[in-house]
């Protein structure tokens, strides 16, 4: 084998998805274990450990065929020493040290991001944002997640925070209560769970966000409504960071996203409406193209990038 591979893992709730790639990449293999979730989470290090030198010895390889692992990892990640904090879906405390504990079982450099901020690097890198190093990324999905990326590189602020784009709050009087313990973030009203939110608001109840976007398109006149918020709020906010960040694409995915241009063309009149005329004229909404991808090709870059 010449070429070194890099190596990559997207840490989920209930799976761990992983993969060998190119440095240009391309994914070589791809495969995921279930997230063990037992004993505050204390058995995962050892699990991805076990899995990847499984992986390679099927390929008759070693670590030394491996430049650098990148991780994406629930919960904001120190972009120094890699510790993680707020993983309370899979167990961790505050504090976690994931790359150091992954260091000392791979004997390998490790770099560890938080998992929007990785599918937000992939999505720039062999997505929708096709290379540009200005990009955007907002993923709707039962929560509302994001990434922003400057100059090829994720903004992490100073201790991981920063992108936090579900958090922007859109309604300051009024507002949801929501998971993180503020009111009126863009979560409780953009999200899967937070158009159903609207939809109540409206004095109708649906099972799911899908049902919604649904019934909008037969005709439903809350349906309607709901959706045109939602595009008003999310457009609110991106239209604020597009204002602050100057970038060539926002890209959109998550679940909520497959809804297509029944989102995506309010989505962009509202981006239009609270854009800064110039920053408007060179920036782009695009799709998401990666899908379940995305996060184990920005942690393959996240590794390329620290290890140049």
């Amino acid at each position: 084998m010449g070429e070194k591979w890099l190596a990559a893992c997207d840490i989920g709730g209930t799976s761990i998805k992983m993969a060998f790639l190119t440095a240009d990449g391309d994914i070589i293999r791809k495969w995921s274990i279930p997230t063990d979730r037992t004993d505050s989470g204390a058995h995962i290090v050892s699990h991805i450990s076990r899995s990847f030198y499984n992986e390679l010895d099927s390929e008759g390889l070693t670590t030394a065929n491996v430049s650098a692992v990148g991780v994406g990892a629930p919960g904001p990640a120190d972009p120094v020493t890699g510790t993680i904090s707020g993983a309370v879906n899979i167990g961790w405390a505050n504090g976690y040290p994931l790359k150091k504990l992954l260091e000392e079982e791979l004997e390998l450099p490790v770099f560890v991001e938080n998992d929007a901020n990785c599918a937000a690097l992939g999505e720039m890198w062999r997505g929708a944002g096709n290379g540009t190093g200005d990009v955007v990324c907002v993923t709707l999905g039962t929560g509302v997640g994001g990434g922003v990326v400057s100059k090829g590189m994720i903004i992490t602020g100073v201790n991981g925070a920063a992108g936090e784009i579900g958090h922007i709050t859109v309604m300051p009087e009024n507002g949801l209560l929501c998971n993180c313990g503020k009111r009126g973030c863009l979560e409780t009203v953009a999200s899967a769970t937070g158009i159903v939110n609207l939809y109540k608001m409206e004095g109708k109840d649906a099972p799911d966000a899908r049902t919604v976007f649904e019934r909008a398109a037969e005709g439903d006149e809350a349906g309607k409504r709901v959706i045109d918020r939602c595009a008003f709020y999310l457009g609110l906010a991106i239209g604020n960071i597009a204002n602050v960040m100057n970038p060539a694409k926002v890209v959109v995915g998550g679940g909520v996203s497959e809804a297509g241009d029944a989102i995506l063309i309010p989505l962009e009149r509202y981006v239009r409406q609270f854009t800064f005329p110039r920053a408007m004229d060179v920036l782009s909404i695009e799709k998401a193209k990666l899908g379940n991808d995305a996060g184990v090709i920005g942690a393959a870059y996240l590794a390329k990038v620290m290890t140049v």
